[in-house]
Formats: C-alpha cells, sequence, structure tokens
C-alpha cells in the first residue's frame, strides 16, 4: 500500500472514531432530550385510559390460545405447492394471508407492490438449462450433471419446481482444463492458497463449499480474484452429519447426495437497480452494467455432494491440509488441470435477470391510546421450492399469532395500547427485496414512529433451544418473554421453561445469562437497522450445536425441504413452532401494551463496553500501530453509562399519571436506536448506516461491532 494511500485509510479511520465518539457525546448533551429536572408537567383531568398499564392476563391468554394443530395445518396449507418469488403462486400467498387477517379480525390489511429486479433460470429448453459438462481429450461427453434432484418421496412429484441454480449469477457458457478447490472460498482461504502453493485461480473454475460465510461473498472472492466461474456444493460435513452414510431424507432429516441448495449471490440488500430507494413503478433505475448494481461478473452454479464427488474425481494436484477436507470418502485435492491430460470442465449458465412484481402484504391491530407508535412483526413468503422451515415454518406461527390477538380485538377483550403491524414480505430470498424497497419508501415514517421490529424467518431449524440474535435493547424484553414460557420438551423436566433451556444451551461468557447473538443481513431485519435504526430480533428454534457440528439445517433451500421433513423429523406434535410463537406474541405484546416502553437501555451501554473491550483486544495492538487510539471510545463509553444510569432514574420516578410525561419518556427510549445512525453510512459502504453494529464486509450473514473500524483494520 502506498504511502499516500496509507494515509487515506488513516484519516477514514479516524473519521470513524470521530463519529462514534461526536455521536455518543451528543447523546449526552441532549440527554435522551434537552431538558431540566425542575420541569413540572403535572396536569388534571386526564382520562384513565390513557396512563392504565398493561393488563397482565391477556398475557396468559394470547399464549395459552396459540394451537399447535392450528399451526401444523397452515404449513400443510403453506406448503403444498412452491412459491418461488415474482410467480403466481407468489402472488396467491400474498392474497391468502390478506383473506385471512381480514377472517380473524384485524382492522386493516392492505398488499403494495414493488417492480424488482429477479432472476430465474432457463426451464423450457434443455439445450439451454443450466448444467456442468466434462468433455475427454476428443471433446466427447464424460459425464453431466442432473438438470433436477430426483424425486425421492411420492409427495414431492408436483410441478412448477424450479431447478437448482445461483440467483444472479452471471449467464455465460465457458470452460477450462483447470478446476480448482477452494475450501470455503473465504478471504483466508485464497490467503492460504497464495502463501503455501504456487496455484493461480485466474481464468480458472473454482469448486468450493457451503458453510462458514454468505454465498454471494465466496461468488464476489472468486470473481475479485479472476476466476473464470464457480461452482458450490453441499458438503456432508455441513449437511449430512460428517457421514456419507448418515441416514439421510426421505428417512431422516440429513441431507441426501442430490438435494442441493439454492440461493442468491447478489451481496446487496434490495433492489439492485434502485439502491436506496423503493422500486416503485415510475422509480429512476440503473443499467444491469452499472458498478452500483453490484451485481455478479461470473457464471456460478450449484450441486449435491454426489455430484462434487464426481467432479473431485476428476481433479488433480496435491492434498489438501485436514482442515479443508470435507465428509465425502474421497481424496481431498488442490486441483489444477484435471487428472486426464485433454480433458476439459464446462459450465452452461442461461440465468438471466428480469423485473417482475413482489408483493408485501400488511395486517393492522389499530393501538387504543397511541395508534401512531408501531410494533412490527414480520415474516417473508416466498420460497426457493415448498419452503416447510425457510420461511413457512415462520408464516404458519405468524398466522397464528395474528389469529389470537385478532380473535381477542374483535371480541372487545383487548386492544393494545401502541398499533401492531403484521408484515409478510416479498422476494425475501432475493436478498430481501420486499422489506428493504418498504423501508425505503417509508424511512421517514418508520424513523418517527416505530418502536421495535420483531422477525421471525423462521420459527424452527431444529427443536433443541431458542436462539435469538437481536439488538442490545430487546433483551431484557426477550429474557422476560422467556420465563413465560414453558419448555416445549416435556421430556425434560431439568429446564423448566424456555429461559432455563436457553441459558443451559447458549450461556453468556459468565454464564449469568442466555447469550445474545448479532444481527448480520441474513433476513428482513437489515434494512430495518441500517436504513431506519430500529432494535430488532429474530426469533428461531434450532438444534443442539454441541451435537450436530453442520451449516444450518441440513435441507436448506433443497426441493426436499418439504412439510413431510418438519412433521415427521423435526418437530413432532409442533410444540417448538408453538414456543417460539408465545415468544414472539409475549415480546410484541409487552413492547405494545405496556405504559413505558420496556427497554432498558443500560444494556445498549454493557454492549457498547464490550464492544469496545473485544475490539481492544482483537485489533488494538494494529489501531495503535497505525495511530489510532482506543482511550476515546473507551472515555465515550463510560460517561454514556452514566448517563444512561442518570436516565434509568427519570424513568423509575415518571409521574406514570401524566400521559405527557410518560410520552416524553417513550420517544427518549424509543429514538435512541436512531441516534447511531450516520446518513452518509460507512466508508465506502454508503447503504449500511448503523455506526455500531453492520454486516461483515466479507461475510453478510455475520455482524460487526463497530463495523467502520473493523473494515478499515480488514484493509490494514
Amino acid at each position: 500500500m502506498s504511502p499516500r494511500a496509507q494515509n487515506t485509510r488513516r484519516f477514514l479511520l479516524l473519521a470513524v472514531v470521530a463519529a462514534i465518539v461526536g455521536l455518543v457525546i451528543g447523546l449526552l448533551i441532549g440527554r435522551f432530550g434537552i431538558r431540566s429536572d425542575n420541569d413540572d408537567y403535572r396536569i388534571t383531568g386526564i382520562s384513565e385510559t390513557f396512563v392504565q398499564d398493561a393488563d397482565p392476563t391477556i398475557s396468559e391468554e394470547i399464549m395459552d390460545n396459540i394451537n399447535s394443530d392450528n399451526i401444523r395445518q397452515y404449513l400443510r396449507e403453506l406448503t403444498e405447492y412452491p412459491h418461488l418469488a415474482g410467480t403466481d403462486a407468489d402472488y396467491k400467498q400474498a392474497k391468502d394471508l390478506q383473506e385471512f387477517w381480514r377472517s380473524v379480525g384485524l382492522d386493516e390489511t392492505f398488499i403494495t407492490p414493488y417492480d424488482v429486479l429477479l432472476s430465474y433460470p432457463e426451464t423450457k429448453d434443455e439445450s439451454k438449462m443450466n448444467r456442468i459438462f466434462v468433455y475427454d481429450s476428443a471433446g466427447q461427453v464424460v459425464w453431466k450433471s442432473a438438470l433436477y434432484e430426483p424425486i425421492l418421496d411420492p409427495s414431492e412429484n408436483k410441478s412448477n419446481v424450479v431447478p437448482p441454480f445461483n440467483a444472479y449469477s452471471a449467464p455465460g457458457d465457458i470452460n477450462s482444463t483447470d478446476l480448482v478447490y477452494v475450501n470455503y472460498g473465504r478471504v483466508e482461504d485464497y490467503r492460504w492458497l497464495a502463501q503455501n502453493t504456487d496455484i493461480n485461480i485466474t481464468g480458472k473454475i473454482v469448486l468450493a463449499r457451503y458453510g462458514k460465510i454468505f454465498r454471494g461473498d465466496k461468488a464476489r472472492q472468486a470473481e475479485i480474484r479472476g476466476a473464470k466461474g464457480i461452482i458450490l456444493y453441499s458438503d456432508p460435513e455441513e449437511y449430512a452429519d460428517d457421514s456419507e452414510n448418515t441416514d439421510v431424507y426421505p428417512h431422516d432429516w440429513f441431507l441426501p447426495e442430490s438435494g442441493t441448495q439454492r440461493g442468491s449471490i447478489y451481496i446487496g440488500i434490495g433492489d439492485p437497480l434502485t439502491p436506496g430507494y423503493p422500486a416503485t413503478e415510475t422509480a429512476y433505475r440503473l443499467n444491469e452494467s452499472d458498478p452500483n448494481t453490484m451485481l455478479p461478473k461470473i457464471p456460478c452454479h450449484p450441486i449435491g455432494y454426489g455430484v462434487a464427488k464426481t467432479l473431485m474425481s476428476y481433479m488433480s494436484g496435491d492434498q489438501v491440509p485436514a482442515s479443508w477436507r470435507g465428509g465425502l470418502n474421497i481424496t481431498y485435492r488442490f486441483g489444477g488441470p484435471l487428472k486426464q491430460s485433454g480433458w476439459k470442465i464446462r459450465i452452461r449458465i442461461s440465468t438471466t435477470n428480469t423485473r417482475r412484481k413482489t408483493y408485501n402484504v400488511f395486517g393492522v391491530i389499530r393501538g387504543s391510546v397511541e395508534p401512531d407508535r408501531y410494533v412490527l412483526l414480520g415474516n417473508h413468503l416466498d420460497a426457493w421450492v415448498f419452503g416447510a422451515i425457510d420461511p413457512s415454518s415462520g408464516t404458519a406461527v405468524m398466522k397464528e399469532v395474528s389469529r389470537v390477538m385478532g380473535n381477542l380485538v374483535r371480541s372487545k377483550k383487548w386492544r393494545p395500547r401502541r398499533t401492531i403491524i403484521f408484515c409478510g414480505w416479498g422476494a425475501e430470498e432475493y436478498m430481501l427485496m420486499g422489506s428493504t424497497e418498504w423501508v425505503e419508501q417509508y424511512v421517514k415514517n418508520l424513523g418517527n414512529r416505530a418502536v421495535a421490529y420483531l422477525n421471525m424467518d423462521m420459527a424452527i431449524e431444529g427443536n433443541y433451544t431458542l436462539r435469538i440474535r437481536a439488538t442490545p435493547m430487546m433483551q431484557s424484553v426477550v429474557y422476560d418473554a422467556t420465563k413465560k414460557v414453558l419448555n416445549p420438551d416435556n421430556t425434560d423436566t431439568q429446564f423448566k421453561t424456555v429461559y432455563d433451556k436457553w441459558l443451559h444451551a447458549f450461556p453468556n461468557s459468565d454464564k449469568s445469562q442466555p447469550r445474545i447473538l448479532g444481527l448480520g443481513t441474513g433476513s428482513d431485519h437489515a434494512a430495518f437497522i441500517q436504513r431506519a435504526g430500529l432494535p430488532s430480533i429474530d426469533f428461531l428454534y434450532t438444534y443442539n450445536w454441541d451435537k450436530y457440528r453442520i451449516a444450518s439445517y441440513p435441507l436448506y433451500h433443497s426441493k426436499y425441504e418439504t412439510f413431510k421433513a418438519v412433521d415427521e423429523f423435526m418437530d413432532r406434535g409442533f410444540k417448538c413452532h408453538r414456543a417460539s410463537g408465545q415468544v414472539w406474541a409475549e415480546v410484541a405484546r409487552n413492547l405494545a401494551d405496556s405504559l413505558v416502553i420496556p427497554f432498558k437501555i443500560q444494556d445498549y451501554a454493557n454492549k457498547l463496553r464490550d464492544g469496545v473491550e473485544e475490539l481492544d483486544r482483537n485489533l488494538g495492538s494494529l489501531m495503535r500501530r497505525n495511530g489510532i487510539q482506543t482511550d476515546l471510545l473507551y472515555e465515550a463509553t463510560a460517561l454514556f453509562a452514566a448517563e444512561v444510569a442518570s436516565f434509568q432514574k427519570r424513568v423509575d420516578t415518571v409521574d406514570r399519571k401524566n400521559p405527557f410525561a410518560i410520552r416524553g419518556i417513550n420517544d427518549q427510549i424509543m429514538l435512541m436506536e436512531r441516534a447511531f445512525i450516520d446518513p452518509e453510512g460507512l466508508p465506502g459502504r454508503p447503504l449500511a448506516r448503523h455506526i455500531v453494529f453492520a454486516e461483515s464486509s466479507t461475510d453478510s450473514y455475520s455482524s460487526a461491532t463497530f463495523p467502520g473500524l473493523v473494515d478499515g483494520m480488514f484493509e490494514i
């Protein structure tokens, strides 16, 4: 790096530190809103309705009425046919959900369309469909991949199943005499290759296994390094319990050798052609060739591990180190020229991008006292095929939660203090299209009025324990909710509540509380955090991470993610679905119904302190070597913590009979997260605007604390 570039990098890093410190000091100056402790807001003649706290019996009634059998029936209906984004089936899901919400007593329902760039493979002409070939030296086809995953259960014999593909792959018909294995395709994998071998991937086709990082980052790293194309495969180590001999679907929940993970490789969020703005019909759009779209430039294709084993059998080269080996019963080699002289590998990709309509659907329960304050619950509707887990397990739970709440409203037994909005998002699988476009269209309204966004992408990916990803202020709220919900595993008498089992399975560093993970851009919460600055959370029941060392639930994004897999293997009796719904509903009720919004800003102060300490441990010495001191960060977070303690005293002593005082406190609590939004965004990432929490710049699924600093240190 040149001295000029180093100086520029240091300047940007110092600017990031200054921005963080400046925002914290700004909060201190404002003390969450300038006022005197002696201000007197006392008034008389106010109706008790405006200052009445929540009815505690409603909490139990909502949770008790959530019914597992209903959730099971909803899931059966939702997974009857494929419902890929931008298709007629996708629109039907939105219309059906709208009609359901009308039938269960919600006050208002509506559908909002957006005109976005989606991506589809050829499905009519077999001579053009996506495929991988191997040719001998005479140019004859030695082997070619199957076009579809085979039918393993009669219930899967249905039309409109899209063949395996990676959305937004560049089309192309490419060939190479070389195939190179690059492990997970991460930055560190390419660095290891460069430092320990003489392999050059420029102009070659690479093979990478799924796992560790987002698939789009794998394609992007291959493109940056000059690869001609990339093949992604699901290794049994990550998706079949580290053994080809594992009992697999349709007899168990593990991925069979033909199972193939579809998925988008676009690394942005929202419509690629309208970055930062809603994709309405009249919106200005970039050309697809514009670099600001961040669309992939090389062909990419997914395969199952049966196909991967065949391709590996044609590969030459030295054996890879142990850490690069997966679960296939074959020698893993680096590759290079194919084993037989003159043989070639060919990838034919006909995937094309096209503008289609996607549809968001909303159901509203209007608040009785603060209708202009919103608690949003969201789940996406589209799936690559049947989507029994992702997303329809979450959709089924959302239907049941809305049914219970809607019936209480219709019977006049309850109406929340604040408005509850149920959100069904379109085209999430293509990288959060529906939710991002909606946030971009209504970002000012959301910034002024929304309390929180509560996401359930999937209700379950296993049946062992709850797993939570969230921003800091959601911590106390979700802890309180999980202490009220019984452990769905009634054979596990050691742990009475969901909280007890969660604490056992995922304790934090001092084992005092369950661990809450950070939020990347893996689901619809992303735009709410990064564009609107809303406290956000994602709920999920997961598997035993100590027992199963796998990348995700094994059938992820494959044709075999069916109702059968959920009903027979993953959640018999739908008890975990019910528990996920009970926690989700109780968090929503608490935020929508409590007189004082039950966020504890001390949780944020603690997270900032922990974040600075972690940053110092991991990167402090490198920062100091480059003239960047962490002292100001420590000082700012300490001042912030002291001011938070002072603010909490005001919350504890507020006159609860004074609606103006309550409103003032609630607005300060609600708007706190927005203080960390920088409208200019992070350096090089203008649409990532939260300076404390954002996705990793090298793995969109993962989160980073103080991402601007982490990005800068990574570059150095």
